[in-house]
């Protein structure tokens, strides 16, 4: 198994230790989830899977939740911010 993986997020690579979520690989690249209508970043709320806060897209799926998926080698994670 690999110590660490390598998943683009927003087409930037961020290392991420094995077995981390898709919201850790989000929050090392510093970006947010997704937007409020308002134009606000959001981010991971609860961090159990409740808020829906955390939504991103994963390899072009939408409205994935990365608080509950976690992170594969080659991972393609757009946020919408």
């Amino acid at each position: 198994m690999l110590s660490e993986i390598i998943v683009t997020v927003n087409g930037v690579p961020v290392t991420v230790p094995s077995g981390a979520t898709v919201t850790t690989a989000v929050l090392l690249a510093g970006k947010a989830c997704r937007t409020s209508v308002s134009g606000e970043p959001r981010g991971p709320l609860c961090g159990m899977g409740i808020c829906f806060e955390c939504r991103v897209a994963i390899n072009g799926k939408p409205h994935c939740q990365s608080c509950q998926t976690l992170c594969e080698q080659g991972m393609e994670v757009r946020t919408d911010e």
